[in-house]
């Protein structure tokens, strides 16, 4: 049976007509609050399943960050797969390191239906223990792209919403126009070796590492050099923003967790991880929460390997 909330409301004002002011505050307010909301995450780099679900095949591209055998399994129609962060690493050297020839980025991206015309929906798997969803949107934000949106919750939000599925292999994309001199690099929100250590001990940048515990006190699984953080680093494990479902806690959960680890309103913030990945999904928390951020891209395996950086253990 269809419920007529209209003619529920009608009924309930017939009864009382005191009953029907409430009831609309309540309503309106719910409105605004919901309102506000969507629009804060469009704002701060959030789109939600309905909001992506309005958006016209020929304003976006979709980019799907899980693997390739997940994509296949199923995945929001018309996105492009691009599960491997390291296509856009410097092939030599320390891993990591964004590659930044322009012209071949632009041949990359272009291939992959992706041009400055375009909203960028970037989604990936909610619990992926390095969120490659996060480096995706940063890389292509310090390739000087700026109508970028993460997914809130990913491909399970979208179904779960009643969005549609598609399943197989990815469609054939249209190559666009994207040329070299469209690729601008964005030096503001990307931090090197040199940077940092030029900037230790200030009072006024918090230093960030989103490791797991273990690896900042020492533990390498990931084949560093050396063990250990960088000098004065905080320790905020990533996955510390985010539930059990893989979405962003509220805001005032987030600024808690910052005000426990000293950081205020006014602070610039770099973080770092292994590879700029993890710290590159903690990078979009802090912006997202308007901190000025930069995302060290070499992170523990540039650091680690240089003998005339400093480190500490405990």
């Amino acid at each position: 049976m269809k419920v007529d909330l209209t003619s529920g409301f009608a009924y309930l004002s017939r009864k009382n007509k005191f009953l029907s002011i409430p009831i609309l505050g309540l309503i309106c307010i719910t409105f605004y609050f919901n309102s506000f909301a969507i629009a804060e995450g469009l704002d701060r780099g959030f789109i939600y399943s309905k909001q992506l679900s309005e958006l016209s095949t020929d304003r976006r591209v979709i980019i799907d960050t899980r693997s390739a055998w997940k994509y296949f399994i199923g995945h929001i129609p018309d996105s492009v797969n691009l599960s491997d962060w390291r296509d856009f690493t410097e092939k030599e050297g320390v891993p990591g390191i964004l590659i930044k020839n322009k012209t071949e980025i632009a041949k990359k991206l272009s291939a992959l239906g992706i041009d400055k015309s375009k909203e960028i929906i970037i989604y990936g798997d909610p619990l992926d223990p390095w969120r490659i969803d996060g480096r995706i949107y940063w890389m292509l934000e310090f390739y000087g792209f700026s109508n970028l949106y993460l997914l809130d919750g990913g491909v399970d939000q979208w179904s779960q919403s009643g969005g549609a599925i598609s399943r197989g292999k990815q469609f054939d994309t249209v190559t666009t126009s994207l040329q070299a001199e469209d690729i601008l690099f964005n030096w503001n929100i990307s931090a090197d070796k040199n940077w940092i250590k030029q900037r230790l001990g200030s009072a006024n940048l918090a230093i960030i590492d989103n490791r797991i515990e273990k690896e900042y006190k020492g533990s390498t699984p990931y084949g560093s050099p050396r063990g250990g953080h960088i000098p004065g680093a905080k320790h905020i494990d990533w996955r510390d923003f985010f539930n059990q479902q893989g979405q962003l806690k509220s805001k005032p959960e987030l600024l808690s967790i910052l005000n426990k680890n000293g950081i205020q309103d006014g602070m610039e913030v770099v973080v770092y991880c292994t590879g700029g990945v993890r710290s590159a999904m903690a990078y979009f928390v802090f912006k997202y929460l308007g901190f000025p951020v930069r995302n060290y891209d070499g992170s523990w395996w540039d650091w680690s390997q240089d003998l005339d950086m400093p480190i500490e253990n405990s």
